[in-house]
């Protein structure tokens, strides 16, 4: 029974352990869609997700705001919900790539190289991609502020992968504790 449980394990990885890079070709596509819309879409789909949110804002906290307000408070805002979606598609990239990095044993400085390459390197072929769409241009802060969720999205990955490695995913290790206990010299 055990070495069939063992098999089954085995089975698993090797299935499971390709498939761990689809997120990220998802996460890659989306990315990519969304630069390809052009200047007026790109505001439009902005102003509409500031004006959800101030509107969900104003119910909840009970701000009553009117609707000029909310018009008003969108168009300032629009700018800082632009930047904070470079933030969180980039961050969900790094999370999508650094991960299965991880299961395939990448980790520490190497994680952080590797993902951090392949990731900004995403994000200057996009903002590159954007000079051709019309209304939309290239921007080397965007790389910059796309940054910022990469490497946050890396280091929370090797956070949460350290602490489940040690914690969750410990007892299905393929090596037996007392292999672990000779073989590290404890």
């Amino acid at each position: 029974m055990k070495y069939v449980l063992l098999t089954i394990k085995k089975l698993f990885r090797y299935l499971l352990k390709p498939l761990s890079f689809v997120p990220a070709l998802c996460m890659m596509y989306l990315i990519f869609s969304f630069s390809a819309q052009d200047g007026a879409q790109s505001s439009q789909l902005s102003s509409l997700v500031g004006s959800k949110l101030l509107t969900q804002a104003n119910h909840i906290l009970d701000l009553e705001m009117d609707a000029a307000q909310i018009a008003h408070y969108t168009a300032a805002l629009q700018f800082y919900i632009r930047k904070m979606a470079h933030i969180t598609e980039y961050f969900l990239l790094a999370v999508s790539v650094a991960l299965p990095l991880y299961v395939y044993r990448v980790r520490g400085f190497w994680l952080l190289l590797v993902a951090g390459i392949f990731c900004v390197g995403f994000a200057g072929l996009d903002e590159y991609h954007q000079s051709f769409v019309s209304g939309r241009s290239a921007s080397l802060r965007d790389v910059g502020i796309d940054s910022i969720g990469i490497f946050a999205g890396i280091y929370i990955t090797r956070i949460f992968g350290f602490i489940g490695r040690k914690t969750i995913f410990a007892p299905l290790s393929l090596q037996s504790p007392r292999h672990k206990r000779r073989t590290s010299g404890f």
